[in-house]
């Protein structure tokens, strides 16, 4: 008895006259038709086959796309003896559910050859490929498959922003005006043939499953490693069930964590021992990937991408250093804070006249700061402006002040809304006494915190060799202790 039979055929390239008669005829004999997605102009030929665009929304990623394709289309083979499914462009060039349906055991399996979107490619960039060498890579894996060529690419599946700004970051090197050519809606009325840069390429078209990417030649090799990253990032958030969960407000406290490990592992740095750059490399690791974390939800949700975040920081860094990219000349670091400064000043007074109406000084100063940088950001914008102490004395004084107010506060038995008032007010005027006299209220904290700590430890130290309990000791025995341990 014969196995079932699926006639795979291609709808071509987009316009309806590519299509090939032994393409026609499948499609007129065969009753039980299916096709792959009917987002294709010439999939209207078949106006009653079942489509498995619905397949794309069900699932998280593209291989369990085509195992469900596959399944289904098996099933109705066996169960109506021959079915037809049909599939953009030619069966033969990137289709990974019909070299599924090739391998299946189950079926006997009849593909028709069709002319695929590469023909007009040819045509339109004027290359033979063989003599070129080109070479076709799937826009998805271009940060694996491209790594070392320098031959000339073309690149399929572009279907959207997202992937062509993953395929501009995977060249690291570049000037950003490399050559490249977006092909779009080939052979259709709207056909767009756009020759653009390495840094436009994402830019310049609404980019869709009818759109490839031509390079004739690569700046330098390209490095996998980050492209590897951008994916990772993508394939957590779809397939793991914690990464799914996460929003950018969840995410904000494994930002904190991961930025103060940064730092611990900063001050870990031994110039002496190279192995300590093992524990920063691993902490940076873990905070890049925070950041990519955040760029895959924007990503999911439409909003922007890694590439705009990238984009971003570069063109602010070249604004605010003209010293380095424009005519403008520092030659000392106080220079160049001058500099950045009045570029600052430029960009604000900018977006004052954008949102037509004053800017406040203190814009840009992040609430969620560590509150005595952020007492000191905001002391030194004021500062900017005139509003500030002639000299330390003043600030000095202020911390005097502020001092005897919280202790009339207290014995006079006010509230707790109060006491905590002039407490705040205590601490903001120490660290503007720590800025006039160019200390970082947060370092000298923080170094004071770290020589308690030392100290304390220190004092259980010598308690324990003296088979002591500290619990148990009196003020004035821990003090003796600590005297002790100051002494070290």
């Amino acid at each position: 008895m014969p196995l079932p039979r699926v006639t795979i055929v291609g709808l071509g390239p987009g316009p309806i006259n590519t299509l090939t008669k032994a393409t026609l005829d499948a499609i007129e004999r065969i009753a039980v038709q299916f096709v792959r997605t009917e987002l294709h102009p010439t999939a209207t030929l078949l106006p009653n086959a079942t489509s498995f665009d619905f397949l794309y929304e069900r699932f998280e990623t593209f291989d369990e796309v085509y195992a469900a394709i596959s399944e289904q289309v098996v099933a109705a083979a066996i169960e109506h003896g021959e079915v037809l499914y049909a599939v953009p462009g030619s069966p033969l060039v990137l289709e990974n559910s019909v070299s599924q349906l090739a391998n299946d055991a189950r079926i006997t399996v009849d593909i028709l050859p069709a002319l695929s979107f590469l023909d007009l490619v040819w045509k339109e960039i004027g290359a033979d490929p063989v003599n070129a060498s080109v070479r076709l890579i799937d826009g998805h894996q271009f940060g694996r498959d491209a790594v070392g060529e320098r031959r000339p690419l073309l690149v399929a599946q572009v279907h959207s922003k997202w992937v062509l700004s993953d395929v501009k970051l995977t060249l690291e090197n570049s000037t950003g005006d490399e050559p490249v050519v977006i092909l779009h809606h080939l052979g259709l009325p709207d056909q767009q043939v756009i020759h653009t840069t390495w840094s436009q390429m994402d830019q310049v078209v609404g980019a869709d499953h009818l759109t490839s990417l031509y390079i004739p030649q690569l700046a330098s090799p390209i490095d996998s490693d980050m492209a590897a990253l951008h994916q990772l990032a993508r394939t957590l958030r779809q397939e793991c069930p914690w990464d799914r969960e996460q929003t950018h407000e969840s995410l904000v406290k494994y930002l904190l964590e991961e930025t103060y490990e940064v730092v611990d592992a900063l001050r870990a740095l031994d110039s002496n021992d190279p192995s300590t750059d093992d524990a920063l490399i691993d902490e940076l690791g873990d905070l890049l990937y925070q950041i990519e974390f955040h760029a895959a939800i924007a990503e999911e949700q439409g909003r922007f991408s890694i590439v705009d975040i990238a984009r971003s920081i570069q063109s602010k860094l070249v604004r605010r250093h003209p010293h380095v990219f424009g005519d403008a000349v520092a030659n000392t670091a106080q220079d160049v804070v001058a500099t950045w400064q009045s570029v600052k000043e430029t960009e604000r007074e900018a977006k004052s006249t954008e949102q037509s109406g004053p800017i406040s000084i203190f814009e840009g100063v992040a609430t969620s700061s560590p509150s005595l940088m952020f007492a000191a950001k905001l002391q030194k914008r004021a500062a900017e402006f005139g509003f500030d102490w002639p000299s330390f004395d003043g600030a000095l004084a202020k911390v005097i002040e502020e001092t005897s107010e919280l202790r009339q506060a207290i014995d006079s038995g006010a509230d707790n809304d109060a006491v905590q008032l002039e407490l705040g007010d205590l601490l903001f005027s120490v660290v503007n006494l720590s800025r006039h006299i160019g200390q970082d209220a947060e370092l000298a904290l923080r170094n004071a915190s770290l020589k308690f700590r030392a100290r304390f430890k220190l004092v259980e130290q010598l308690a324990a060799q003296r088979g002591l309990n500290i619990s148990t000791l009196s003020l004035d025995e821990l003090d003796k202790l600590w005297d002790e341990a100051k002494q070290f």
